[in-house]
């Protein structure tokens, strides 16, 4: 044990990476359509996944001039600025300060303002940009198609696209089947009807009264008679790693177990069905006359939930104005609970994405979104042929309700479930906006599609030190106090040295040796440096806590206790590339939320410069090792030795201005205290 305990440690401190290969061997999905594919598209690199991932990972592909396939489940690329309407720029203010993003994230944010003539257009007090999703969409289509242009390469773009099944060899992706749909002849528009009404209908090959399909068969493009380790390379990019379920790759889902890596844990054991919540994010105007509401007929239902949450948030103009994506007028400047904003005037728009408000939170495996393994085993939906994208309608269902019923609570509830009586009072000024000129450009108003904050995590490649599989943990970029007393009384003895010796940095040894004990460890005040960096974050570890019960309106239901543990400031972060290698499948990269970090971890690593930045570093990963002929797990398996073809992909990012460190990182520097 000692052993164990020692090489885990020392190799953690000096980050070894796999120095044994993965298991070969996949279990394919790959049974015939019902009928033939009515297409065959080619790609270098195929994106499965509109959001800000999978547009950073199609922006530099074709920068380098690749043929690139982007598909995305809705009509809208952007993901959170778009069809989830999530567009505040969730973005730290040492980073924001000194611009140091991806190249690619700060011609979005220049077009952003050139779209508007300024970069906060809804004055806004969460961000210093907030915008129309409707208008996201566009702006960064015609960036990616700027992109095609500059680098010669040439974007096809399948908006409304599902993949259906995957054609996998023993440690290949082949080709793959996409399902892609359009309204039918006399059926209604496009967005029209909620997700939870039609995501079933998307997965099915058959022709609806809705939707017409084609079906789509993704292969490489040939090379030019050159031998390739790899055709192509696939990207999942998807809000929830549907491709990980679908090819059954190791994953992780919800909460892990507490270990010296994830001291602030809520359990003792994995818990897959407690994930964060997600949110149908929708838009309402302020207006100069009082509108007439209509209460919903499931609005009792989820009455009893919602709230302002804190007694110093408890203001309906200070909620208003914190997402307020659209301002023609400046209202006069206002203050609550310490906050500044300037008050709502007619013609603002608000987004609204709220904890206690349009969040919903399942945590059982009875009401659960994202389907664990053994449930997609139990709903056959791992059958050759079967996959149906591995959500719960039911759950999107009841999302949508609890959102729609929000609204009304904002603007005629007189109750408040954290805060008890006399807070909440009608706010009857204000209209909800739906119709598919609207800002979430759908019939229903909500976003097309919710706003996720975890999704499927895929565990990386087993190597010492890792080895279970590498994954970015809690105590590499947590900022929180490790000495207080919870840590001491939760923790075993065994477990809260290994706690102190992790967090020694480049000390550890002389912790592993005997020669300074835990108790007078100085704790490095940084985040883990990592040799194969190849993006960067920064934010916030924020939780949004499934609850205790089934189903997460009850009354008087609770957030799963101790889920906020590990909430709270993170250090500036690296994106190492062993986080995006999944097990099994040489061909295929992770952007995104699924990329290999714990639940606490992923609570920092999910925002929009974190997504952008992963997903330049696949697109770059994915050209250079077209180009040199080299899979990318051979990038990094001879770490800790110096990986010559490493170093350049690092080199060429950073010369493209795609950031794989902060400035001055450095095992020796741990002045990071006033990087907010």
């Amino acid at each position: 044990m000692m052993k164990l305990s020692f090489w885990a440690m020392r190799n953690r401190t000096l980050a070894v990476i796999a120095t044994i290969l993965p298991l070969l061997g996949l279990n394919p999905v790959n049974a015939a359509p019902p009928r033939s594919p009515d297409r065959t598209v080619e790609c270098e690199i195929l994106v499965v996944g509109g959001g800000l991932a999978g547009a950073a990972t199609a922006y530099e592909a074709l920068l380098a001039g690749r043929t690139v396939c982007l598909t995305e489940i809705t009509d809208w690329v952007g993901g959170q600025i778009s069809s989830q309407g999530t567009s505040a720029l969730d973005e730290r203010p040492t980073q924001r300060q000194q611009l140091f993003y991806p190249r690619g994230y700060l011609e979005l944010r220049v077009r952003i303002k050139e779209e508007y003539g300024e970069l906060n257009p809804g004055d806004c007090w969460v961000s210093e940009s907030c915008f129309l999703p409707r208008d996201a969409h566009q702006i960064l289509l015609d960036q990616l198609q700027s992109a095609a242009k500059r680098g010669k390469g040439n974007l096809k773009w399948f908006p409304s696209t599902v993949v259906k099944e995957l054609d996998t060899n023993s440690s290949q992706i082949q080709s793959i089947i996409a399902i892609q749909h359009e309204p039918a002849e006399n059926a209604p528009p496009l967005n029209t009807f909620p997700l939870s009404q039609t995501i079933a209908d998307w997965y099915s090959y058959a022709d609806s009264s809705l939707f017409e399909k084609n079906i789509i068969r993704f292969v490489p493009k040939p090379a030019n008679n050159q031998q390739q380790p790899a055709d192509w390379y696939v990207i999942d990019a998807t809000e929830t790693g549907e491709l990980i379920a679908l090819a059954q790759l190791p994953f992780r889902l919800g909460i892990d177990p507490r270990s010296f890596l994830e001291p602030s844990a809520s359990s003792e054991s994995n818990l897959p069905y407690c994930t964060q919540g997600f949110t149908y994010t929708f838009a309402m105007e302020h207006t100069e006359e009082p509108q007439t509401h209509q209460m919903p007929e499931f609005y009792p239902q989820y009455q009893p939930y919602y709230s302002y949450e804190l007694a110093r948030l408890a203001s309906f103009d200070l909620v208003f104005t914190y997402r307020r994506i659209w301002s023609p007028e400046t209202g006069e400047t206002d203050k609550f609970g310490g906050i500044g904003f300037t008050r709502p005037t007619p013609g603002d728009i608000s987004m609204q994405n709220w904890t206690w408000g349009n969040d919903y939170r399942p945590g059982t495996p009875e009401d659960n979104l994202i389907y664990t393994n053994s449930q997609l085993q139990q709903t056959g939906q791992l059958n050759p042929g079967s996959w149906m994208g591995g959500l719960r309608p039911e759950a999107l269902r009841k999302a949508e309700e609890i959102s729609l019923g929000y609204f009304y609570w904002l603007v005629a509830g007189t109750t408040d479930s954290q805060l008890g009586d006399n807070v909440k009072q009608p706010h009857p000024n204000n209209q909800f906006l739906s119709g598919l000129n609207s800002p979430m450009g759908t019939v229903h108003g909500l976003s097309k599609y919710p706003y996720m904050r975890e999704a499927r995590r895929i565990v990386g490649r087993p190597s010492f030190g890792y080895e279970d599989g590498f994954s970015i943990s809690e105590v590499d970029i947590s900022r929180r106090n490790f000495r207080e007393d919870y840590y001491q009384n939760n923790l075993s003895q065994e477990t809260y040295n290994n706690l102190w010796t992790a967090l020694a940095g480049r000390n550890a040894l002389s912790v592993i040796l005997g020669e300074t004990t835990p108790a007078e460890v100085e704790p490095r005040d940084r985040s883990t440096i990592y040799p194969d960096a190849v993006g960067i974050g920064h934010y916030a570890i924020d939780f949004h806590p499934c609850m205790t019960l089934s189903p997460p309106e009850a009354p008087g239901n609770t957030e799963k206790p101790g889920e906020r543990q590990g909430a709270g400031q993170a250090y500036p972060f690296q994106i190492p590339l062993r986080a995006m290698i999944p097990q099994k499948i040489d061909n295929l990269l992770v952007a995104g939320k699924s990329i290999a970090t714990s639940h606490i971890a992923a609570a920092a690593y999910r925002v929009h410069s974190f997504e952008w930045s992963s997903g330049a570093a696949a697109g770059v990963t994915a050209d250079f090792a077209l180009e040199r002929g080299i899979l990318p797990y051979q990038l990094v398996d001879e770490l800790p030795r110096r990986e010559t073809q490493l170093q350049q992909l690092r080199q060429r990012l950073e010369k493209q201005n795609n950031p794989t460190a902060f400035p001055g990182t450095s095992i020796f520097n741990d002045s990071w205290e006033d990087w907010r």
